[in-house]
């Protein structure tokens, strides 16, 4: 599996240069109408999602991987001999309304969302970016034989997202995502529904890299929960029509439901895993008039 999906990651760095604009093109300073662009470079600032979408008709292939704690000694090579992974599509329906799927190693999740643009920053308008995120996330273990009181319903969670970002200058971007989330079945020591703040930032260092933060403090946990707030902080690197995350975080999980209300792993600790997210975007709408 490690394997094919190294294969795949070359193939989408060797695909020609017409299947995405150079995010160069994604400039720093808002656009002709005034609103602000690229408050992130991409549609993800680390783990959870960013005000940024897709353009109508962009279909963006995702994947995001998490080896195992760096902690984890020698003999698992400082955590590369262990991965999850998910693997995703995002489409533009339209500029302000994305849809997309992605099925993650980590519990055998399968997890769709829609996410809307309510509001975008401007120069004489609205002073915030203000994104709306919702997604669903089946969880398929444990299976049936090991376990047969779950029943489909019992495996699937809810999390819903008011994403608020604001693009101070072309160096710094910060944003803001109360989060809430609904477990329909959870462990003795949990909670069904929960609550989280969370807080991402991006800090331009050169043209073509930037420094980015994120952290989800969840509200009134139980005292005797186990689970860990997230934490994760890595870079931007741009090279063509890519952005690659390189990063640390102590969430080996990749889907909502799970990094911010199922952590295990303590940061601080030296619970920390090294991941990646790499992406590329194809154009499924033609070409526009002007278009190279």
């Amino acid at each position: 599996m490690k394997k094919i999906i190294s294969l795949m990651a070359v193939i989408l760095c060797m695909a020609p240069a017409y299947s995405q604009d150079d995010l160069m093109n994604l400039v720093d300073e808002p656009d002709d109408k005034g609103y602000a662009s690229a408050t992130f470079k991409g549609t993800r600032i680390i783990l959870g999602h960013s005000v940024e979408t897709k353009s109508k008709n962009e279909l963006e292939f995702l994947i995001s991987h998490r080896f195992g704690r760096i902690n984890s000694g020698a003999h698992n090579l400082f955590g590369l001999d262990q991965a999850n992974i998910r693997l995703g599509l995002e489409y533009g329906i339209s500029e302000n309304l994305n849809v997309g799927v992605g099925r993650s190693s980590y519990d055998k999740t399968f997890d769709g969302f829609l996410k809307y643009r309510i509001v975008q920053q401007s120069e004489k308008g609205f002073p915030f970016s203000v994104v709306l995120f919702n997604s669903i996330a089946l969880k398929t273990t444990p299976k049936e034989e090991d376990d047969p009181t779950y029943e489909l319903t019992d495996r699937l969670a809810n999390t819903h997202q008011l994403l608020i970002a604001k693009k101070f200058s072309n160096n710094f971007s910060l944003q803001v995502m109360p989060v809430f989330v609904h477990k329909n079945r959870v462990e003795s020591f949990d909670e069904n529904n929960q609550v989280a703040i969370g807080v991402g930032g991006r800090i331009k260092l050169t043209k073509r890299l930037a420094l980015n933060a994120e952290y989800y403090y969840r509200l009134d946990p139980p005292t005797d929960s186990p689970y860990k707030n997230s934490v994760a902080i890595g870079f931007d690197i741009e090279t063509g029509g890519h952005v690659f995350q390189l990063h640390f975080t102590n969430s080996v999980m990749t889907v909502e439901r799970s990094f911010i209300t199922e952590n295990r792993d303590d940061f601080f600790d030296g619970d920390i895993h090294f991941g990646f997210n790499i992406s590329r975007t194809f154009s499924l709408g033609g070409k526009k008039e002007g278009d190279w």
